[in-house]
């Protein structure tokens, strides 16, 4: 694999804060998944996130799911691959799917709203990039 077949390939599985904030403001068909427990899930999450702890993933457990929409995995960020094992479940199951890179950290670090207990109302966010 060369450079480009690698970055590209890389592309393809990965997204960052600002590509899933311009696809939620823009009414892609995109699900945000946070792949974490239930309790950290309510004290603070991505807003419109569904919380499906990677742990519980199954086919029953994802029966409900459309398979045509693209699903993006959160957990907490660097640390922590709860993201990672949620995009290798879904994708098992049959599902296109990207992880979120820096997870929540970066989601918040980057100065976007959460919701949940915690809610934080986030900042005008631009990006650099």
């Amino acid at each position: 694999m060369d450079q480009i077949e690698f970055y590209e390939a890389k592309l393809q599985y990965e997204t960052d804060s600002w590509d899933v904030s311009e696809a939620l403001n823009n009414g892609e068909n995109i699900i945000v998944v946070d792949a974490r427990k239930p309790d950290v899930y309510e004290e603070e999450h991505i807003p419109t996130a569904i919380n499906i702890p990677h742990r519980t993933m199954t086919e029953d457990s994802t029966a409900h799911l459309d398979k045509s929409v693209l699903y993006i995995t959160y957990c907490d960020g660097i640390g922590c691959n709860a993201s990672t094992k949620g995009a290798f479940k879904l994708a098992k199951l049959g599902f296109t799917v990207k992880e979120l890179l820096g997870g929540l950290d970066w989601w918040i670090r980057d100065g976007y709203p959460t919701q949940g207990e915690n809610a934080r109302a986030g900042k005008n966010t631009i990006c650099g990039c």
